[in-house]
């Protein structure tokens, strides 16, 4: 049963940015020419695949793990994961000195299993889904004293999210769109807070995989629901929000305007985007903002910033794009 509460402010947001300097650095944020041509508006991006993990997962995951007590620390941490949070955590837990399992489902693809052990953590393929993983971590949690780090639901991680949205506004004070790939909620739950508690008419847009839409469709049915997963470009924009989901269930209501649910070809021309007018390899949820636009599913403002938020995805994937285009499959 969900809570109706507010767990963060935007001074928590703030003081998680403070905390996450010295080791996530501010992330680029560029002009796009041709995709600002294409939607007769001036489209930004906020490029999150730069950051050391890979992903912008790693500001929650840096302000939570900078949160424990020495032992919390000592005791070791857990998590489940569709990738991207896993590798943040087993990055920061061998920066740290932390002993770290990441646990995940037999789904996530394997460029993010091996950078997850290249990292030093150890990692339990669990099921096939991320409520599987999950499930999982909490029973590693109950027999063995480790701190679950929950990838989304959890006020530490919602603040370290946030703190895109501070540097979105400090960069273009003028921006009235946001658009991000939207799967737990934690980025849209802090983005939320961070860029609402300031600018409260800007619009914030969720875009989901049609492929297992776990938030959108506990949106629409009112409460937190279980969507069957399947095979996606946009992997990490699967998994589960919980049956008992705390904060971000009702933060997204709150704050999101709209969710937009995207078909493979559009994550995969996202992708090719980045790739021919940037130089940038990106995973498919990464592309979902740039796909949304490009197949006219948004409706924008005068000044948007699109949260490229992560860049690990397997070569096979990458080949299977170049081919594509080079067979003229995209527009």
């Amino acid at each position: 049963m969900t809570r109706n509460i507010q767990p963060i402010t935007l001074e928590d947001v703030q003081t998680a940015h403070k905390r996450i300097a010295p080791i996530v650095k501010k992330s680029p944020l560029i002009y796009s020419p041709a995709l600002s041509e294409i939607a007769g508006t001036s489209i930004y991006l906020k490029l999150e695949n730069l950051n050391v993990s890979g992903s912008f997962k790693i500001r929650g995951a840096a302000n939570k793990m900078l949160s424990l007590t020495p032992e919390q620390q000592k005791r070791g941490v857990t998590t489940f994961s569709t990738g991207n949070f896993g590798m943040s955590v087993a990055y920061l837990a061998k920066e740290l000195g932390i002993e770290a399992i990441i646990c995940i489902s037999g789904r996530v693809p394997k460029a993010k299993v091996e950078l997850i052990r290249d990292m030093g953590a150890q990692i339990e393929i669990i099921g096939q889904s991320q409520d599987d993983a999950q499930e999982y971590s909490y029973q590693l949690e109950k027999e063995h004293g480790l701190t679950v780090i929950h990838p989304f639901d959890d006020p530490e991680v919602i603040a370290g999210q946030g703190t895109i949205g501070l540097e979105l506004l400090e960069d273009v004070p003028e921006l009235d769109t946001v658009i991000g790939g939207l799967s737990g909620g934690g980025l849209h739950s802090g983005l939320g807070v961070a860029l609402k508690s300031i600018e409260p008419d800007l619009q914030l847009l969720g875009v989901s995989t049609a492929r297992g839409a776990t938030m959108y469709e506990s949106i629409k049915q009112g409460k937190p629901v279980s969507v069957q997963e399947q095979d996606t470009l946009a992997d990490s924009l699967l998994g589960g929000i919980g049956e008992n989901n705390q904060y971000t269930f009702n933060m997204v209501q709150q704050y999101v305007d709209e969710i937009i649910l995207l078909d493979e070809e559009a994550f995969a021309e996202g992708m090719n985007y980045m790739l021919e007018k940037h130089r940038m390899i990106i995973e498919g949820a990464a592309a979902s903002g740039i796909g949304a636009i490009l197949h006219e599913k948004v409706n924008l403002g005068s000044s948007v910033a699109v949260i490229i938020s992560g860049c690990s995805v397997d070569t096979s994937v990458i080949m299977d794009i170049a081919n594509r285009n080079r067979s003229g499959i995209f527009r």
